[in-house]
Protein backbone atom coordinates (compact mmCIF):
# COMPACT_ATOMS: atom_id res chain seq x y z
CA UNK A 1 0.00 0.00 0.00
CA UNK A 2 1.30 3.42 -0.95
CA UNK A 3 2.36 5.58 1.96
CA UNK A 4 -0.30 8.67 1.56
CA UNK A 5 0.69 10.81 4.74
CA UNK A 6 4.35 11.93 5.26
CA UNK A 7 5.21 13.06 8.52
CA UNK A 8 8.00 15.41 10.08
CA UNK A 9 8.36 15.03 13.94
CA UNK A 10 10.66 18.09 15.09
CA UNK A 11 11.30 17.92 18.56
CA UNK A 12 13.50 16.20 21.84
CA UNK A 13 14.85 12.72 20.92
CA UNK A 14 16.59 10.54 23.74
CA UNK A 15 19.10 10.63 24.91
CA UNK A 16 18.90 12.28 27.49
CA UNK A 17 15.70 10.93 28.15
CA UNK A 18 12.56 12.76 29.19
CA UNK A 19 8.98 12.84 29.17
CA UNK A 20 8.59 14.67 25.87
CA UNK A 21 11.89 12.97 24.28
CA UNK A 22 10.28 9.35 25.34
CA UNK A 23 7.08 10.15 23.88
CA UNK A 24 8.48 11.42 20.50
CA UNK A 25 9.87 8.40 20.38
CA UNK A 26 7.09 6.40 20.62
CA UNK A 27 5.37 8.61 18.87
CA UNK A 28 8.39 7.92 15.47
CA UNK A 29 8.07 3.82 16.36
CA UNK A 30 4.22 3.78 16.12
CA UNK A 31 3.99 5.79 12.91
CA UNK A 32 6.81 3.46 11.42
CA UNK A 33 4.79 0.40 11.62
CA UNK A 34 1.44 2.21 9.98
CA UNK A 35 1.42 1.94 6.25
CA UNK A 36 -0.37 5.08 5.95
CA UNK A 37 2.04 7.02 6.79
CA UNK A 38 6.01 7.83 6.16
CA UNK A 39 7.52 9.33 9.09
CA UNK A 40 10.95 11.47 9.38
CA UNK A 41 12.51 13.52 12.60
CA UNK A 42 14.58 15.74 13.62
CA UNK A 43 16.52 15.58 16.86
CA UNK A 44 16.46 18.62 18.64
CA UNK A 45 18.18 17.28 22.41
CA UNK A 46 20.54 19.00 23.02
CA UNK A 47 22.81 15.98 24.87
CA UNK A 48 24.10 18.67 27.88
CA UNK A 49 21.26 18.05 30.72
CA UNK A 50 20.49 20.31 33.30
CA UNK A 51 17.66 22.32 35.30
CA UNK A 52 17.70 25.83 33.10
CA UNK A 53 15.36 24.79 30.52
CA UNK A 54 14.35 27.50 28.64
CA UNK A 55 16.86 29.45 29.01
CA UNK A 56 19.17 31.57 26.71
CA UNK A 57 22.66 31.06 26.03
CA UNK A 58 24.74 31.34 23.11
CA UNK A 59 26.35 27.77 23.13
CA UNK A 60 22.30 26.82 22.63
CA UNK A 61 21.88 29.18 20.28
CA UNK A 62 24.69 27.69 17.74
CA UNK A 63 23.56 24.28 18.44
CA UNK A 64 19.98 25.31 17.18
CA UNK A 65 21.14 27.04 14.35
CA UNK A 66 22.71 24.42 13.28
CA UNK A 67 19.58 22.32 13.12
CA UNK A 68 18.34 24.75 10.63
CA UNK A 69 20.78 22.66 8.45
CA UNK A 70 17.39 20.34 8.19
CA UNK A 71 14.91 22.57 6.98
CA UNK A 72 15.00 21.11 3.29
CA UNK A 73 13.03 17.84 4.86
CA UNK A 74 10.03 20.83 5.27
CA UNK A 75 9.58 20.36 1.91
CA UNK A 76 9.59 16.32 1.47
CA UNK A 77 6.53 16.14 4.41
CA UNK A 78 2.46 16.98 4.36
CA UNK A 79 1.95 17.25 8.39
CA UNK A 80 4.80 19.10 10.22
CA UNK A 81 4.19 17.97 13.85
CA UNK A 82 6.56 20.49 16.65
CA UNK A 83 6.48 19.25 20.30
CA UNK A 84 8.14 22.89 20.91
CA UNK A 85 9.62 24.00 24.54
CA UNK A 86 7.33 26.84 27.03
CA UNK A 87 9.49 29.46 26.94
CA UNK A 88 10.01 32.57 24.58
CA UNK A 89 13.19 30.75 23.35
CA UNK A 90 11.68 27.14 23.23
CA UNK A 91 9.42 29.12 20.56
CA UNK A 92 11.43 30.79 18.72
CA UNK A 93 14.49 28.27 18.00
CA UNK A 94 11.25 26.71 16.47
CA UNK A 95 10.96 29.73 14.36
CA UNK A 96 12.68 29.13 10.72
CA UNK A 97 10.26 26.14 10.77
CA UNK A 98 7.32 26.83 11.60
CA UNK A 99 7.65 29.84 9.10
CA UNK A 100 8.77 27.84 6.30
CA UNK A 101 5.88 25.36 6.99
CA UNK A 102 3.09 27.64 6.78
CA UNK A 103 4.16 29.61 3.82
CA UNK A 104 4.69 25.95 2.10
CA UNK A 105 0.87 25.56 3.76
CA UNK A 106 1.67 22.66 5.32
CA UNK A 107 -0.43 21.21 8.03
CA UNK A 108 1.20 22.71 11.35
CA UNK A 109 0.51 20.34 14.82
CA UNK A 110 1.72 21.78 18.18
CA UNK A 111 1.79 18.79 20.62
CA UNK A 112 2.48 20.78 24.39
CA UNK A 113 3.61 19.09 27.06
CA UNK A 114 2.72 20.91 30.12
CA UNK A 115 1.15 23.84 31.55
CA UNK A 116 3.67 26.88 31.25
CA UNK A 117 3.33 28.29 28.08
CA UNK A 118 0.29 30.12 29.11
CA UNK A 119 1.74 31.51 31.61
CA UNK A 120 5.40 32.39 29.49
CA UNK A 121 2.81 34.40 27.17
CA UNK A 122 1.15 36.05 29.98
CA UNK A 123 4.62 37.28 31.17
CA UNK A 124 5.98 38.97 28.06
CA UNK A 125 5.28 42.39 26.78
CA UNK A 126 5.75 44.12 23.98
CA UNK A 127 7.34 43.26 20.79
CA UNK A 128 8.43 39.39 22.40
CA UNK A 129 4.41 38.95 22.62
CA UNK A 130 3.59 40.01 20.12
CA UNK A 131 6.27 37.55 18.46
CA UNK A 132 5.43 34.56 20.32
CA UNK A 133 1.73 35.18 19.86
CA UNK A 134 1.98 35.38 15.42
CA UNK A 135 4.35 32.32 15.83
CA UNK A 136 1.95 30.04 18.19
CA UNK A 137 -1.34 30.76 16.10
CA UNK A 138 0.58 29.52 12.80
CA UNK A 139 -0.39 26.23 13.91
CA UNK A 140 -3.23 24.48 12.43
CA UNK A 141 -4.18 21.97 15.18
CA UNK A 142 -2.82 21.94 19.03
CA UNK A 143 -2.82 19.15 21.65
CA UNK A 144 -2.35 18.90 24.85
CA UNK A 145 -2.49 16.06 27.60
CA UNK A 146 -5.66 16.65 29.65
CA UNK A 147 -8.62 19.54 29.69
CA UNK A 148 -7.17 21.91 31.71
CA UNK A 149 -4.49 21.88 29.89
CA UNK A 150 -6.37 23.24 27.11
CA UNK A 151 -5.88 27.40 28.45
CA UNK A 152 -2.12 26.74 27.35
CA UNK A 153 -3.66 26.50 23.52
CA UNK A 154 -7.03 28.87 23.86
CA UNK A 155 -5.31 32.41 22.78
CA UNK A 156 -3.93 30.79 19.65
CA UNK A 157 -5.94 27.84 18.38
CA UNK A 158 -9.69 28.09 17.65
CA UNK A 159 -11.03 25.68 20.23
CA UNK A 160 -12.57 23.07 17.65
CA UNK A 161 -8.74 22.42 16.46
CA UNK A 162 -7.38 21.63 20.28
CA UNK A 163 -7.55 18.02 21.06
CA UNK A 164 -7.25 16.14 24.03
CA UNK A 165 -4.49 13.47 23.85
CA UNK A 166 -3.99 11.77 27.23
CA UNK A 167 0.07 10.39 27.62
CA UNK A 168 0.45 6.50 27.96
CA UNK A 169 2.90 4.13 29.24
CA UNK A 170 4.28 1.45 27.31
CA UNK A 171 3.04 -2.17 27.80
CA UNK A 172 6.05 -4.38 28.93
CA UNK A 173 5.42 -2.36 32.06
CA UNK A 174 2.40 -3.98 32.81
CA UNK A 175 1.90 -6.27 36.09
CA UNK A 176 0.68 -9.65 34.68
CA UNK A 177 0.91 -12.40 36.42
CA UNK A 178 4.07 -11.15 38.51
CA UNK A 179 3.10 -10.46 42.60
CA UNK A 180 4.16 -7.70 44.34
CA UNK A 181 5.45 -7.04 47.69
CA UNK A 182 3.53 -5.06 50.36
CA UNK A 183 5.16 -5.93 53.66
CA UNK A 184 6.23 -2.35 54.04
CA UNK A 185 6.69 0.46 51.92
CA UNK A 186 8.98 0.28 48.63
CA UNK A 187 9.64 3.88 47.00
CA UNK A 188 10.67 4.26 43.86
CA UNK A 189 11.62 8.02 42.60
CA UNK A 190 11.83 7.90 38.58
CA UNK A 191 12.49 11.36 36.96
CA UNK A 192 15.29 13.63 36.46
CA UNK A 193 16.70 14.91 39.87
CA UNK A 194 16.03 18.69 39.52
CA UNK A 195 15.34 20.65 42.29
CA UNK A 196 11.93 21.08 40.80
CA UNK A 197 11.02 18.14 40.90
CA UNK A 198 11.26 18.21 44.49
CA UNK A 199 14.41 15.61 44.79
CA UNK A 200 15.39 17.80 48.17
CA UNK A 201 12.61 18.12 49.76
CA UNK A 202 11.99 14.03 49.45
CA UNK A 203 15.81 13.26 50.33
CA UNK A 204 15.09 15.38 53.56
CA UNK A 205 12.00 13.61 53.98
CA UNK A 206 13.48 9.89 53.91
CA UNK A 207 16.10 11.21 56.17
CA UNK A 208 13.38 12.10 58.60
CA UNK A 209 11.67 8.81 58.14
CA UNK A 210 14.90 7.27 59.25
CA UNK A 211 15.68 8.93 62.07
CA UNK A 212 12.30 8.32 63.54
CA UNK A 213 12.53 4.49 62.29
CA UNK A 214 9.42 4.22 59.84
CA UNK A 215 10.43 0.92 57.79
CA UNK A 216 10.88 1.60 54.50
CA UNK A 217 12.96 0.80 51.26
CA UNK A 218 13.51 3.64 48.57
CA UNK A 219 15.49 3.18 45.37
CA UNK A 220 15.88 6.43 43.22
CA UNK A 221 16.70 6.66 39.88
CA UNK A 222 16.94 9.31 36.95
CA UNK A 223 19.42 12.03 35.61
CA UNK A 224 21.33 14.18 37.86
CA UNK A 225 21.18 17.77 37.06
CA UNK A 226 24.83 18.84 37.55
CA UNK A 227 24.10 21.63 39.34
CA UNK A 228 22.98 20.13 42.19
CA UNK A 229 24.90 16.56 41.81
CA UNK A 230 27.05 17.55 45.11
CA UNK A 231 24.22 17.97 47.26
CA UNK A 232 22.33 14.94 46.07
CA UNK A 233 25.37 12.91 46.72
CA UNK A 234 25.91 14.16 49.88
CA UNK A 235 22.02 14.21 51.14
CA UNK A 236 22.34 10.30 49.81
CA UNK A 237 25.43 9.04 51.34
CA UNK A 238 23.33 10.33 54.42
CA UNK A 239 20.95 7.29 53.77
CA UNK A 240 20.84 3.68 54.81
CA UNK A 241 17.89 2.62 53.43
CA UNK A 242 17.88 4.52 50.14
CA UNK A 243 19.66 3.45 47.18
CA UNK A 244 21.04 5.60 43.55
CA UNK A 245 20.72 3.85 40.87
CA UNK A 246 21.39 6.06 37.96
CA UNK A 247 19.72 6.63 34.98
CA UNK A 248 17.25 2.88 33.82
CA UNK A 249 15.61 2.14 30.93
CA UNK A 250 14.18 -1.23 29.66
CA UNK A 251 14.00 -4.21 31.70
CA UNK A 252 16.04 -2.17 34.33
CA UNK A 253 13.28 -0.04 34.57
CA UNK A 254 10.55 -2.58 34.92
CA UNK A 255 12.11 -4.24 37.45
CA UNK A 256 12.29 -1.17 39.39
CA UNK A 257 8.64 -0.69 39.10
CA UNK A 258 7.84 -4.74 39.97
CA UNK A 259 10.43 -3.94 42.79
CA UNK A 260 8.24 -0.90 44.29
CA UNK A 261 4.72 -0.59 45.81
CA UNK A 262 5.19 2.80 45.96
CA UNK A 263 6.02 5.66 43.69
CA UNK A 264 6.33 9.35 44.66
CA UNK A 265 6.95 12.48 43.01
CA UNK A 266 6.54 16.00 44.97
CA UNK A 267 6.63 17.76 41.60
CA UNK A 268 6.64 21.82 41.23
CA UNK A 269 8.46 21.71 38.03
CA UNK A 270 7.19 24.64 36.71
CA UNK A 271 7.55 22.85 32.59
CA UNK A 272 5.42 19.88 34.23
CA UNK A 273 2.34 18.56 32.61
CA UNK A 274 1.42 14.74 32.99
CA UNK A 275 4.50 13.18 33.87
CA UNK A 276 4.95 9.69 32.12
CA UNK A 277 6.03 8.09 35.05
CA UNK A 278 3.15 8.06 37.17
CA UNK A 279 1.31 6.57 34.05
CA UNK A 280 4.30 4.04 34.04
CA UNK A 281 3.76 3.14 38.19
CA UNK A 282 0.10 2.70 37.44
CA UNK A 283 0.81 0.24 34.88
CA UNK A 284 3.28 -1.45 36.90
CA UNK A 285 1.06 -1.30 40.01
CA UNK A 286 2.20 1.36 42.29
CA UNK A 287 0.27 3.47 44.83
CA UNK A 288 0.50 7.42 43.77
CA UNK A 289 2.47 10.34 45.88
CA UNK A 290 2.06 13.39 44.08
CA UNK A 291 1.26 17.06 44.10
CA UNK A 292 -1.70 18.98 42.94
CA UNK A 293 0.24 20.40 40.32
CA UNK A 294 -0.18 21.11 36.20
CA UNK A 295 -2.61 18.54 34.75
CA UNK A 296 -1.54 15.32 36.99
CA UNK A 297 -5.13 16.22 38.98
CA UNK A 298 -6.80 14.80 35.68
CA UNK A 299 -5.55 11.32 36.11
CA UNK A 300 -5.38 11.30 40.01
CA UNK A 301 -7.80 11.41 42.11
CA UNK A 302 -7.54 11.55 46.41
CA UNK A 303 -7.37 8.24 48.12
CA UNK A 304 -8.65 6.66 44.94
CA UNK A 305 -4.98 6.11 43.14
CA UNK A 306 -2.71 7.53 45.69
CA UNK A 307 -1.97 10.75 47.76
CA UNK A 308 -1.40 14.01 47.20
CA UNK A 309 1.50 16.09 49.19
CA UNK A 310 2.03 19.73 49.61
CA UNK A 311 4.53 21.38 47.26
CA UNK A 312 8.14 22.27 48.84
CA UNK A 313 7.04 20.39 52.15
CA UNK A 314 9.30 18.11 53.80
CA UNK A 315 6.92 17.44 56.64
CA UNK A 316 3.99 16.41 53.97
CA UNK A 317 6.23 13.79 52.68
CA UNK A 318 7.21 12.41 56.05
CA UNK A 319 3.83 12.49 56.72
CA UNK A 320 2.30 10.93 53.73
CA UNK A 321 4.80 7.68 54.45
CA UNK A 322 4.71 6.98 57.60
CA UNK A 323 1.13 7.07 57.59
CA UNK A 324 1.05 4.63 54.57
CA UNK A 325 3.42 2.23 56.61
CA UNK A 326 0.70 1.93 58.85
CA UNK A 327 -1.85 0.98 55.91
CA UNK A 328 -0.42 -1.57 54.37
CA UNK A 329 -3.70 -2.83 53.16
CA UNK A 330 -5.05 0.24 51.65
CA UNK A 331 -1.88 0.66 49.81
CA UNK A 332 -1.61 -2.96 48.36
CA UNK A 333 -5.72 -2.14 47.67
CA UNK A 334 -4.73 1.24 45.98
CA UNK A 335 -2.02 -0.19 43.76
CA UNK A 336 -3.47 -2.90 42.53
CA UNK A 337 -6.41 -1.33 41.57
CA UNK A 338 -4.04 1.28 39.40
CA UNK A 339 -2.92 -1.05 37.19
CA UNK A 340 -6.50 -1.90 36.20
CA UNK A 341 -6.94 1.72 35.64
CA UNK A 342 -4.47 2.22 33.58
CA UNK A 343 -5.23 -0.32 30.95
CA UNK A 344 -8.69 1.40 30.93
CA UNK A 345 -6.98 5.05 29.92
CA UNK A 346 -3.66 5.05 29.50
CA UNK A 347 -2.51 2.15 26.98
CA UNK A 348 -0.24 2.28 24.01
CA UNK A 349 -3.43 1.12 22.01
CA UNK A 350 -5.50 4.15 23.06
CA UNK A 351 -2.75 6.49 22.70
CA UNK A 352 -1.99 5.32 19.01
CA UNK A 353 -5.79 5.03 18.65
CA UNK A 354 -6.20 8.82 19.68
CA UNK A 355 -3.17 10.11 17.85
CA UNK A 356 -4.20 8.96 14.58
CA UNK A 357 -7.43 10.21 14.86
CA UNK A 358 -5.89 13.55 15.66
CA UNK A 359 -3.50 13.30 12.22
CA UNK A 360 -6.75 12.50 10.29
CA UNK A 361 -8.96 15.04 11.55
Amino acid sequence: MKKSKKVLLIGPFPDPISGVSLANKIVRDLLKKEESFDVSFINTSNPNFSEDLGSFSLKKMFFYLKLNFNLYKVFKNNIIYITPGQTFFGIIKYSVFILLSKFLRKELIIHVHGNHLIDCYHNLQGIKKRVFKNLVSKFSKGIVLSESLKRNLSPFIKDEKIFILYNFAEDYLKIGETKKEFEKVKLVFLSNLMQEKGILFLLDALKKLEENKINYEAKIAGNIDENLKNIIVKKLNKLNHTEYIGVVNGNNKKELLLWSNTFILPTFYKMEGQPISILEALASQNYIITTKHAGITDIIDQNIHGKFVEQQSIESIYKAVSDLSLNLNELKEIAQNNSTYFQQKFSLDLFKENFIKILNA
